[in-house]
């Protein structure tokens, strides 16, 4: 290999076309979210009263549940507006991880708003007891049927969305999108926990009914933050591209009759649909400077093209023994971390 072709590297961007239909998934994702945002307020201000009207424990956890959903909603607007905005000096690959810095506060939001409040109302419960007359009982369940039909509506939407861009695998990549299913299935339980244990309580006259509700609501938004919240963290930190993708891209180096080995394939998620690629490798000897800087030109577009997402491609062509580079965790795919 010719040591004027050592170190040549580059890279390539995302077409015009991609942006334009990420936008137009944004745009659609936000309506959901606005959605589920109102639904979430009214729910929550009637929930509030309701449940302090009845002294119900279970209503006023799903009260909580329902204003950090709220607040969660905001989070996700926020993320759908800045992690779109263009690459800059300070953050040459673009503000694509807003979107996951956004949804890991929403989850964190989720555990103490709603989960910690749920398993305070819970233990109260069980340590003061509750003394509900009939009127609170009706007011209660009517407060939650409207909310399960509001929450139910909002869910649907969410899974229209979903089935629309791909279905689960595709359609839950979008952490904001994700949020809001994971946000309205769970409401949708906790209502009907909610339900549960007031329908109990009226009929055996045991407030612990209404305590377990409360304290397994609780436990359900606990989980659910917990999921969110270890998603947005592998994004945050540099989660690599799906295997699926990372193998393509790896098949289509190793089919190049200029490239001698593929030494170690990089890649890393920088947003919702973009992706960072680097790779070493070592070319067949006899090539020209002239002749690496058009094959290299040649391979970066087309695994731009065979992996769409790969906004970012850089090639380093060195002669660094394969051995070496196999032992890196991040070349051969290894996993690290709990």
């Amino acid at each position: 290999m010719s040591p004027a072709g050592r170190g040549s590297r580059g890279f390539v961007t995302g077409t015009a076309g991609e942006e334009k239909t990420g936008r137009k998934a944004d745009r659609r994702t936000r309506v959901t979210v606005l959605v589920a945002l109102a639904a979430n307020l009214v729910i929550a201000v009637a929930k509030a009263v309701g449940g302090l009207v009845a002294g119900s424990p279970a209503l006023l956890s799903e009260a909580a549940h329902s204003v950090a959903d709220s607040m969660n909603e905001i989070f996700l607007l926020a993320a759908l507006r800045r992690s779109r905005r263009p690459a800059d000096r300070r953050h040459p690959f673009g503000y694509g991880k807003e979107r996951f810095f956004w949804s890991l506060l929403a989850a964190v939001g989720i555990f103490v708003m709603g989960g910690c409040f749920s398993f305070f109302q819970g233990a109260e419960a069980l340590r003061t007891g509750a003394d509900e007359k009939l009127g609170g009982y009706v007011a209660g369940l009517i407060v939650l049927g409207v909310a399960l039909l509001a929450e139910g509506g909002s869910l649907l939407r969410a899974l229209h969305q979903v089935r629309g861009q791909g279905g689960l695998a595709d359609g839950l990549r979008d952490p904001a999108l994700r949020t809001v299913v994971a946000e309205d299935g769970t409401a949708v339980l906790g209502v009907c926990l909610a339900m549960t244990g007031m329908a109990l309580h009226m009929v055996t006259g045991q407030v612990v009914w209404e305590a377990c509700a409360s304290l397994a609501i609780g436990a359900l938004l606990v989980y659910v933050a917990y999921r969110l919240g270890r998603e947005a963290r592998d994004q945050l930190i540099g989660e690599a591209a799906d295997p699926e993708a990372s193998g393509r891209i790896r098949a289509l180096l190793r089919a190049q009759p200029e490239i001698d080995s593929v030494e170690a394939l990089f890649t890393m998620k920088t947003g919702l649909d973009s992706t960072l690629v680097a790779a070493r490798v070592d070319l067949v000897p006899g090539l020209d400077s002239e002749r690496v800087e058009e094959v290299s030109m040649r391979i970066k577009r087309s695994i731009a093209r065979t992996v769409p997402e790969a906004r970012q491609v850089f090639l380093d062509v060195t002669d660094r023994p394969a051995r070496q580079a196999a032992k890196s965790p991040a070349a051969t795919g290894e996993r690290g971390g709990a």
